[in-house]
């Protein structure tokens, strides 16, 4: 928390255009503390987090690196299970919200790609999720003991190196393409990328913003290494 903590609280400050003066001054707190705060070297008190968050108009969760929306309105999958779970346990319940974040984030990604008026953007989008779909299949597929491998027309022992070749081609391909760049078979075009910052998001993409805000934070939570905090805290001692 300490870290995702003072990241944010740092950044909304210098986002507000005030000192650390200032912000100290109106948060109750000496600027030497408020100084810790941002860079770490102390934890902040519950009361402390709850007027930081009236203070830059922001959830308590975003706040605490808990929401990557503002209003709070995205908190991480588990967060969400469990409370499916309170109120039924019916873990029919969990799937579902499972299959609506990963439905809903890949709707938005193609929303995302019309807006910017690429149909190229549009089109690798649709390969590399295509081929990442046609990967678990494969997958699951071969769980099955009735399985029959003429099925497919890539044998069993080149489908995951040929998809994963692909999907790299895919992913430099994306990238060129949100920018309006050309090269690796694209062609140079001019595009109206809109803003992906999680406040313009939730305005652009009402219905389908929170899904992808929730994922993120998801996914981020298990890609980042548990102990980055205390490796940041070691260093700055």
């Amino acid at each position: 928390m300490a870290s995702d903590f003072a990241r944010t609280l740092a950044l909304l400050r210098r986002e507000k255009k005030i000192s650390q003066r200032t912000a100290a001054s109106d948060l109750g707190v000496s600027q030497a503390l408020l100084s810790h705060y941002e860079n770490g070297l102390r934890e902040p008190g519950l009361g402390f987090v709850v007027r930081a968050a009236d203070y830059y108009g922001v959830s308590c969760d975003y706040l605490l690196g808990r929401s990557m929306a503002r209003d709070g309105s995205a908190v991480p999958a588990s967060r969400l299970h469990d409370a499916a779970a309170d109120t039924n346990g019916d873990t029919q319940d969990t799937m579902l919200l499972n299959r609506r974040l990963v439905v809903n984030s890949a709707a938005l990604l193609f929303e995302v790609a019309e807006k910017s008026g690429s149909e190229q953007l549009s089109s690798e989008i649709s390969n590399y999720l295509s081929m990442a779909i046609y990967k678990v299949f494969r997958y699951l597929y071969a769980a099955d003991p009735g399985g029959v491998e003429e099925a497919f027309r890539t044998a069993s022992e080149h489908f995951d190196c040929l998809c994963d070749a692909q999907m790299n081609l895919s992913e430099l391909r994306i990238r060129a393409a949100a920018k309006g760049e050309g090269g690796f078979g694209l062609t140079q075009e001019e595009i109206r990328m809109p803003s992906l910052q999680p406040a313009d998001l939730a305005r652009t993409f009402p219905n389908l913003s929170s899904s992808m805000l929730t994922l993120l934070q998801s996914v981020g939570d298990r890609i980042t290494p548990q102990d980055t905090g205390k490796n940041e805290d070691k260093r700055a001692k």
